[in-house]
């Protein structure tokens, strides 16, 4: 197999500014694989053998309960570094990785971690970084669960998939990515036929816009408003 090109990983915020040498050392021991939609890249529970970063695409990370309920714990966006398992301590995977669009992810051998992080401080800083921020989204869910009405939770969540990944488009701000209102039940701990009821009434209003697998926010403001319970009337 030929060497990764050190184009894939040069413009990333995890090896910006890295000589070419060094960029070629961490591709190494790396592979690339690329995953069709729907197809699961690891499994809840699975060894931990590898840790991954996306390249392109997008990924669904999803945990089910012992009574077999889903979950969507969040989406992984290009560039950020996921499967991390070893860096928590862990020796199996937490949750689900499933493709939620067409991907191509580097993988690397547990065994290359130690010395990525002493040869390429920025990738354990990156590393450290990634783990913190999905701890803080993780307790600002618990609270949203615990405090919010399913209104704001399903307005949070959409916003936040807009800021993670929306495209402008002449409608609004797209999700870039093909996601099913049973996709945003599963991350906001609700129903089907809520989240369904909720975004018609929406699209009523104007606020949002749905289609095949797709949802554009035309007025990302109203649903800020909604979010955070400061909508009138």
């Amino acid at each position: 197999m030929p060497p990764l090109d050190r184009s894939l990983i040069a413009g990333l915020p995890a090896f910006a500014g890295l000589p070419g040498d060094q960029l070629d050392a961490i591709l190494a021991r790396a592979r690339s694989a690329h995953f069709a939609r729907d197809a699961e890249i690891f499994g809840q529970d699975e060894d931990a053998t590898a840790f991954h970063l996306l390249l392109s695409g997008h990924v669904r990370v999803v945990r089910t309960s012992p009574e077999g309920h889903q979950v969507i714990a969040r989406y992984i966006a290009e560039g950020e570094l996921f499967g991390i398992a070893m860096a928590m301590g862990r020796t199996t995977y937490p949750a689900s990785a499933i493709a939620a669009a067409d991907c191509v992810v580097l993988t690397w051998p547990n065994a290359a971690w130690p010395d990525l992080q002493a040869r390429v401080p920025a990738f354990g800083a990156s590393a450290w970084q990634t783990i913190g921020t999905r701890l803080q989204e993780t307790q600002a869910t618990v609270m949203e669960m615990a405090t919010e009405q399913v209104e704001q939770r399903i307005a949070r969540a959409v916003l936040r998939l807009v800021q993670q990944s929306g495209r402008k488009t002449p409608e609004g701000i797209e999700i870039d990515f093909p996601i099913t209102r049973q996709d945003i039940a599963e991350m906001t701990g609700t129903t089907l036929h809520t989240v369904s009821r909720l975004l018609s009434g929406w699209e009523q209003q104007g606020l949002v816009r749905g289609g095949r697998q797709k949802v554009t926010v035309v007025d990302p403001h109203a649903l800020m408003l909604i979010a955070e319970n400061r909508r009138k009337g």
